[in-house]
């Protein structure tokens, strides 16, 4: 609530500018990659019916055992954006990434020194990301400016990628692709650009950007054991799961009912945070 309450009043006070400045409109286009750092951790959520844990078995003993947290708020991001300038102070913006976080283990287990079960997610995502831009003047050259806005993920998914060794020379390996559904996030981002010539400037900036990935529903798309495909022996409720936020004697789920297999499993929805500052170089052209 806060987030829209601020958003709100940028955009009002931004506004009020428009009456206050001289008239200036131009549209720019923008191109620029970007690195973010995470900046928020929480608990990853359950793979395959395992939570987010790190084992450490010994003889088979159980050693120790850890949470394992984190986000997938780092990554890389390329965008491309067109801008329109109402007047010196103030603009719009339209722009469009794709992002590719960094491989983040959820999911761990050692017997004896060696790794056998571990399990890895990435995500990928296209989002488009209106925001409103204040300029706040030029100096030698440089001109700085704030925006705030949204980011509306389009299209992307969680891939969570497992190996584990079920038994001595037993190797399996499974790839589940998680489908999000639609949610809505927030950024801002202060900037400042150099022109280097008549149109074409360079430009740099920070930003911030904080949003929850809620998923849908998930697919397993790739099964092996040592090597050999092995997908076609797996049911339709060990491949696909639906995600929901309830369970009950109605779900398909071993708690409560026997499982028919010939149905997706039900299982509680999870979350996953996209949290994370950034630094972003760029080029823009001004029309």
């Amino acid at each position: 609530m806060k987030k829209q309450l601020f958003l709100l009043g940028f955009m009002i006070c931004s506004m009020t500018m428009i009456g206050q400045t001289e008239k200036k409109e131009s549209w720019y286009l923008k191109v620029g990659g970007s690195y973010f750092m995470q900046t928020a951790a929480t608990e990853f959520p359950t793979v395959g019916g395992q939570a987010a844990l790190s084992k450490v078995f010994v003889g088979g003993n159980l050693i120790s055992e850890e949470s394992i947290t984190g986000s997938f708020g780092e990554g890389f991001r390329t965008g491309a954006g067109v801008g329109y300038r109402f007047t010196d102070r103030l603009g719009v913006e339209m722009g469009i990434n794709y992002y590719n976080s960094n491989d983040k283990t959820m999911v761990k287990r050692v017997d004896d020194g060696a790794v056998t079960l571990r399990s890895v997610g990435q995500i990928r995502a296209f989002d488009l990301a209106p925001a409103i831009v204040l300029f706040l003047g030029e100096v030698k050259g440089f001109e700085t400016y704030s925006k705030v806005g949204v980011i509306v993920p389009v299209h992307g998914d969680l891939t969570i990628k497992t190996n584990a060794v079920v038994a001595p020379g037993v190797n399996v390996f499974s790839k589940d692709v998680i489908k999000p559904n639609p949610t809505v996030g927030f950024q801002a981002a202060l900037g400042t650009s150099y022109k280097l010539a008549k149109n074409l400037s360079a430009f740099a900036e920070l930003e911030y950007r904080n949003f929850t990935v809620h998923g849908k529903d998930k697919e397993t798309t790739e099964f092996t054991i040592n090597g050999t495909d092995r997908l076609n022996t797996r049911t339709t409720a060990q491949i696909h799961s639906n995600y929901s936020d309830r369970l009950d004697s109605n779900s398909n789920n071993s708690q409560f009912n026997t499982i028919d297999s010939t149905k997706p499993t039900d299982e509680l929805s999870s979350y996953v945070g996209i949290s994370g500052l950034g630094f972003t170089l760029g080029m823009k052209y001004s029309l």
